[in-house]
């Protein structure tokens, strides 16, 4: 969020997770990457791509651009979001996890 780690959105067997950063939680500026998603220590579980990061995917003819020069399944929702979500428009943006970054 605004070139600062907000969060780890990650994907395993049970869904979709998201936990916000510790250090960005204890900045005095820290705001909620979006108001479905607010602050707080608790990580977030969906069975689905969260609604704020699904949203961030192109759609329509932009998406079927990516979908072929990438070679992406349309219903890998990670992937899609991984492979065009590095500069998004607006505060967010969505980057691979290094592994050791994660907490």
């Amino acid at each position: 969020m605004h070139d600062i780690t907000a969060g780890w959105l990650t994907q395993d067997e049970n869904g979709y997770h998201f936990v916000y950063d510790e250090n960005y939680l204890e900045r005095d500026n820290a705001s909620p990457v979006s108001l479905t998603l607010p602050l707080q220590e608790k990580p977030f579980t969906s069975s689905v791509l969260f609604p704020f990061f699904d949203g961030l995917i192109p759609e329509g003819w932009l998406l079927d651009i990516a979908e072929k020069n990438w070679k992406l399944d349309p219903r890998d929702r990670m992937g899609l979001l991984l492979a065009c979500c590095k500069d998004c428009i607006g505060a967010v943006s969505v980057h691979p996890i290094i592994a050791e970054e994660m907490p």
